[in-house]
């Protein structure tokens, strides 16, 4: 009876009281899973994310007329569909369905999955799970950035002895260990037991040997059968020798060196050792720091007394501002020497800029960079102190290659500083972090002593990362404005004629930027400017990107404030001499190289339309390329051209080849070289990948933000290189590097604990 009842809808305890049906199953799960639903409020990678987690259902999409409100990106009226009525929705890239290997929403069927590229930037720098096996054993402290990541090693099982790398089989140098040498001395058994097989790629000759003549890791070489032959010797005997390339002159093979083919900025071992052993003189730096040690003193003291006489307890009169300004000018002493006039330099429409990455940003690819149009390089960001102590690594970033000392492109479409000479204008510029102001200026003055093929000299005021904000370096110094002045100021007092520029970012904090009140300040002065003369502090170039500090990339840059502070930097330069308050005038010794601050943005450029776009809305002189360089090096040709270009599948296999052939040149073609090309190789291919064809696309102009669902190439080999599993970069590493060491590792930077500096542009 009580079934019936129930079935009747009659409450058998309590008739009066009728049963309820039960909840919809799809309210149930509404109900209990309220992540499911998408909010108007939820970001567009969010969105994304959830409708690729839930799939395209109409019971979870907001009404058209609600997510035109919540959305203005999205038009339904004009343009947004196409004749197949399909539209684009924020945050997903819109490729065409034949191209998708499953409908938007479905499960991605990848090896990985896509992250953001501050996925990886975490605060915690602990080792990485690859690694937990070794708990509770004593291990070497790692030194360096992306601790947490291993990439094992790339070396002869027995290494062959230095002193017979580049002789003759019967005529070798005179070993210095003798018997007690752990490296082979015997050629043959090396070449036969020790040494991995030839390559075949390049038609299995050596690059190093092809362009310059001779090769300089001599039988180490991984293509050593392209230039050595076994001879017979007027004994009889068989002997192996290593040939030069007869098409070469001889004043070519001289310029091979250990470092690499057309490197510049090598400094010597003699002057690596001086700064070991702190025998290398910095007699600029250290007055000036003297000096504004002093000032700094005379700053917190006269803060000291100005809180005592402003104190409504103390006795006496305030102060009268004219006479305090008047006794701060009698009290200044002049630094022990001004800023040297400095090189002009330009920044306009027809130079854009590669940002600095550290990892990516290396020699290689900024060769490669500069050959597809990039105007404007930098080194990676290099940390000042272990620069001063000449640590080998660190002074490997400083290195560039001679296509970057040639002049920059120049069209005279941007306001032209006065004296300015393009014949001694080049490309390449350092990037320094510094925490201290002796750091940066110790720094600054060992670096214009040591690389006479220097642009500028960059501050990073940028890098987001906590092992760099930790130390006050890198953003931190958005926070210290009267420290970072001080640095710029004796930067430029120290590195002779090569100007002093700066790359920060919006502030630290989200909703709280302090750009603006920098820039000010960096140009003009502060209000302790008195204590040092006066004087704004010769800044010769300002790059901001449109991020905060602790925005990451969550968000888009923000071009608008990019646009408030390219403004006030065009009101400066053209009304500096109008300023009504004396005390800030500046003296033409302090200012710039022709009096002109240069002003660069930065933030998602990923083709010609957002670089023109930028250079007309934001009324910047120039825009630096980080990310979208990564993705696309080719968006500087795009940039020259003024159109997309719809690079094939075999043109960006060629550009693998010319990054493979770069990083063989650089790092050598024994087996650690072929290793660290690998490496980097596969470093640069996770970011390659995430790289579109346009052709594949519905909609223009494509978004670096966007995130593409499951899809499929125009052909295998597109589909090879859109891969987002790191097994198949290996597998495009070794069509040109043959198969990988045994004991070489690779672990994709989002699969570790370890920050991603790299985009930090």
């Amino acid at each position: 009876m009580a079934h019936e009842a129930q079935a009747n809808g009659t409450n058998p305890l309590a008739p009066h009281q009728p049963l309820k049906s039960p909840p919809d199953v799809q309210e149930v799960e509404r109900l209990a899973h309220p992540q499911n639903t998408l909010l108007a409020e939820d970001s567009a990678v969010t969105k994304a994310e959830k409708l690729e987690r839930h799939g395209d259902q109409q019971s979870i999409r907001e009404p058209d007329a609600k997510r035109i409100k919540t959305d203005p990106s999205v038009d339904f009226g004009s343009g947004s569909r196409d004749g197949t009525g399909s539209e684009r929705r924020t945050g997903i890239a819109p490729i065409k369905p034949e191209y998708l290997v499953r409908a938007p929403g479905s499960a991605r069927d990848r090896g990985t999955v896509v992250q953001d590229d501050d996925a990886a930037e975490g605060a915690a720098h602990e080792p990485s799970q690859a690694h937990s096996d070794n708990r509770g054993k004593r291990k070497e402290k790692s030194k360096g950035q992306n601790t947490s990541r291993s990439f094992g090693s790339s070396r002869d099982e027995v290494g062959l002895c230095s002193s017979r790398m580049s002789r003759p089989e019967f005529s070798p140098s005179e070993c210095q260990y003798g018997d007690k040498c752990r490296f082979e001395h015997d050629l043959r058994k090396y070449l036969q037991t020790w040494k991995r097989a030839d390559l075949s790629t390049f038609e299995g000759i050596c690059p190093i040997w092809k362009a310059k003549g001779r090769c300089n890791v001599g039988w180490k070489c991984r293509f050593v059968g392209s230039h050595m032959l076994e001879k017979e010797t007027a004994d009889g005997r068989k002997e192996l020798v290593l040939i030069e390339n007869p098409e070469i002159d001889d004043a070519l093979r001289h310029e091979v060196s250990s470092t690499g083919i057309g490197t510049l900025n090598d400094i010597s071992t003699g002057a690596k050792s001086d700064l070991m052993k702190r025998r290398f003189k910095t007699p600029k730096a250290d007055a000036y720091n003297k000096w504004l040690d002093a000032q700094s003193q005379k700053l917190e003291e006269k803060q000291g007394d100005q809180a005592s006489k402003n104190d409504p307890q103390a006795d006496g009169e305030t102060e009268n501002p004219l006479q305090a300004k008047e006794e701060n000018r009698a009290n200044y002493i002049s630094s022990p020497f001004l800023p040297s006039e400095k090189r002009r330099i330009y920044f306009g429409p027809e130079t854009p800029v590669l940002a600095p990455l550290t990892t990516q940003g290396n020699l290689p690819f900024r060769r490669l960079c500069v050959s597809l149009g990039a105007q404007l390089t930098y080194s990676e960001m290099a940390m000042s102190l272990p620069l001063i102590q000449g640590q080998r690594s660190e002074w490997a970033l400083m290195r560039a290659h001679e296509s970057e000392s040639t002049p920059p492109a120049f069209n005279a479409q941007g306001p032209i500083v006065k004296d300015y000479d393009n014949t001694r204008d080049l490309k390449f510029g350092a990037q320094i972090a510094a925490n201290k102001p002796w750091q940066a200026l110790k720094t600054a003055e060992i670096l214009t002593k040591l690389c006479p093929h220097l642009r500028l000299i960059d501050l990073n005021c940028g890098c987001p990362i906590d092992l760099v904000y930790r130390t006050g370096a890198g953003s931190a110094l958005l926070d210290s404005q009267a420290k970072l002045d001080r640095i710029v100021r004796g930067m430029n007092a120290v590195s002779d004629d090569i100007p002093i520029t700066v790359k920060i970012r919006m502030g630290t904090k989200d909703n709280k930027p302090t750009a603006l009140k920098l820039i000010d300040r960096l140009i003009y002065g502060g209000q302790d400017a008195d204590m040092y003369g006066g004087r704004g502090s010769s800044v010769a170039a300002i790059t901001l990107h449109g991020r905060s500090r602790q925005q990451r990339y969550t968000k888009s840059a923000d071009w608008e404030y990019i646009a408030d502070c390219a403004a006030l930097i065009k009101r400066l330069n053209e009304k500096g001499d109008a300023l009504t308050d004396t005390v800030r005038e500046t003296d033409p010794n302090s200012q710039p190289a022709g009096g002109k601050v240069y002003f660069i943005g930065n933030g998602d450029c990923y083709s010609h339309i957002d670089y023109q776009r930028h250079l007309s809305e934001a009324k910047v002189d120039s825009v630096m390329v980080a990310r979208g360089a990564l993705i696309k090096p080719w968006v500087f040709e795009e940039i020259e051209k003024g159109q997309y270009l719809d690079k094939t599948a075999s043109e960006r296999l060629a550009m693998v080849e010319q990054f493979v052939r770069y990083g063989l040149e650089t790092w050598g073609s024994d087996e650690m070289g072929v290793g660290t090309t690998r490496r980097f190789l596969l470093e640069w291919l996770s970011f390659a990948y995430r790289y579109v064809p346009i052709g594949i696309l519905e909609h223009l102009p494509p978004r670096l933000q966007d995130r593409p669902p499951a899809w499929r190439g125009r052909n295998e080999l597109e589909s090879l290189l859109g891969s987002d599993n790191y097994k198949d970069w290996i597998k495009i590493s070794e069509i040109f590097l043959g198969p990988a060491h045994k004991d070489f590792r690779f672990e994709p930077k989002h699969k570790s604990n370890s920050y991603e500096i790299q985009a930090e542009g």
